[in-house]
């Protein structure tokens, strides 16, 4: 492990202790030798140390579990368990706080929530710890900018979750100073216009700086993924003029394709060159990592969602059983459409066997009737880890050209171009097995539709139905009606965590409603 130097600083009433780059042995780019610590200048005069640091920003995504958490197994309860796509799952009365989010009944006192306000803003101090060195870099100007880009990509997308999330938050773009440590303004929330003018102007540097997939490191962000999550922010911000300009130059780039077989995109290993890790549909993704003993996978996130022993038990089960995909999701899919393999592990009653040979007792023996396929890593035809499941090296896919396709649906019905929809949602149904045209022709209903089908148990439901609904009033309410559970307005938020509240000094107001 290697530590390059350590800032402290206060923001939000909590003193942070930044460690900028804690290596781990990973995939390609984060192949670094161990050294000793060295200083801020040191780093601003050698771009190897300076990617190093950046490389420290990216190591976010391995926190979780029960601890500050990015993208793993709480970010998931905050998203898919959050929306009609899924259940809590384990045991009825396992983890109240899991059980508070999934009957949209969360308090400020939730420790989820704070566990990942507290993850996001751990990337958001290493993002702007990276920013801070790298602008009096005295290397050249490329590899400084693209460096940036990165940094500011990060920043982005850590912000953009925020945002969506709990709405306008408190805005830190540099690491304040001493004489800024006790400032009000980072202790007090900014607007969500502004929150997404940083979001936006970070992306529009990083698009400008960051280099096309295939001449960076694997892993890497790139001016594809920039541009994807730009596009993404756009369709938020419900500007589809440019949405659909972002969206269409990903897919002028010709640097992504969709896999052939659905169900390969989630998995470790390719089968006849299609499919598996950094394949061709992926735009950006967490890399797990190649070290045996999985200290690099993101922590929790495959175990906490694996099939669960119960009722007679019997066998050696697969995870903690979160995460379970719902009735009003399996109900959605139309007859005949592949993804619906791909995503849900269905628990039969005489046995099922997964796609390594696995076989799952019947339901007599096991928890829950479903689970996440998606979520899956086989302990047999991929890495086993030497029996560490809590860092199963799990690669997860961020941004994929399947949802760059949806984005760029959207937008161009928005704009009346609805042959260019057509074209897109097209693609994505004629690999599903299903006609390319809908039934009901293209609109946003049915496009609305194949981004649910498409992206389901990919944590984006719960967001995507908060911005369908302000786009079209009612709908998460019949959305969260078909699941069973009574939507509010007041829900689209969820609650600033009290703990943070506190430690603000109650500078931090509190979201309406709760």
């Amino acid at each position: 492990m290697k530590k390059i130097f350590n800032i402290k600083f206060v923001t939000l009433g909590i003193v942070i202790t930044l460690v900028a780059v804690s290596i781990n042995a990973c995939k390609n780019y984060l192949d670094v030798a161990p050294q000793g610590q060295i200083t801020a200048d040191q780093i601003a005069s050698d771009p190897a140390q300076a990617a190093n640091l950046v490389t420290g920003i990216y190591n976010i995504f391995y926190a979780g579990g029960f601890d500050p958490d990015v993208e793993s197994f709480q970010y998931v309860i905050m998203t898919d368990i959050a929306s009609d796509d899924a259940d809590k799952g384990s045991t009825p009365t396992d983890y109240g706080d899991a059980l508070q989010i999934d009957n949209l009944q969360t308090t400020p006192s939730n420790g989820t929530i704070n566990n990942v306000w507290r993850g996001y803003y751990q990337g958001i101090a290493r993002a702007n710890q990276a920013i801070g060195v790298l602008q009096n870099a005295q290397f050249d100007a490329a590899t400084k900018n693209r460096l940036l880009g990165e940094a500011q990509f990060l920043r982005a997308w850590f912000y953009f979750n925020m945002v969506r999330f709990f709405g306008g938050v408190p805005l830190l773009d540099h690491v304040p100073t001493a004489a800024e440590a006790n400032d009000s303004k980072y202790q007090t929330r900014a607007s969500v216009d502004d929150i997404y003018k940083l979001i936006i102007s970070d992306l529009d540097f990083a698009v400008a700086n960051l280099p096309l997939k295939g001449a960076t490191d694997v892993g890497r962000a790139t001016q594809g993924a920039a541009q994807a999550l730009e596009a993404k922010v756009y369709l938020y911000r419900k500007d589809y003029q440019k949405a659909y300009d972002l969206s269409q130059a990903v897919i002028a780039s010709g640097k992504y394709s969709l896999v052939k077989d659905y169900s390969l995109i989630w998995r470790e290993n390719a089968v006849n060159g299609d499919g598996g890790i950094n394949n061709a549909e992926s735009i950006f993704e967490i890399q797990a990592g190649i070290n045996q003993d999985c200290t690099s996978g993101p922590n929790l996130y495959t175990v906490s969602q694996g099939p669960r022993a119960g009722g007679k038990f019997g066998w050696s089960d697969l995870g903690f059983g979160f995460n379970n995909p719902s009735t009003s999701l399996i109900n959605e899919y139309e007859a005949n459409d592949v993804r619906k393999t791909g995503t849900i592990i269905f628990i039969t009653p005489t046995g099922t066997r997964l796609f390594d040979g696995f076989r799952i007792p019947s339901q007599d023996s096991v928890q829950n009737s479903t689970y996440s396929y998606k979520a899956y890593h086989s302990r047999t035809q991929e890495r086993n880890c030497s029996g560490n499941t809590d860092h199963l090296p799990k690669q997860l896919r961020i941004l994929r050209y399947g949802e760059v396709l949806l984005i760029h649906a959207e937008a161009a019905f928005q704009l009346g171009k609805v042959g260019d929809a057509t074209t897109d949602i097209g693609m994505l149904r004629t690999r599903a097995g299903l006609p390319a045209m809908p039934a009901a022709g293209i609109n946003l209903a049915s496009i609305w539709h194949e981004h649910r089908m498409e992206m389901a148990e990919e944590h984006d439901r719960f967001f995507d139905l908060v911005r369908q609904d302000a786009v079209q009033p009612g709908r998460a309410a019949a959305a969260f009606t078909a699941h069973g559970k009574t939507w509010s307005s007041t829900y689209a938020l969820f609650p600033i965590p009290q703990q943070q509240i506190d430690l603000s000094g109650n500078r931090l107001t509190q979201n309406p409603g709760y």
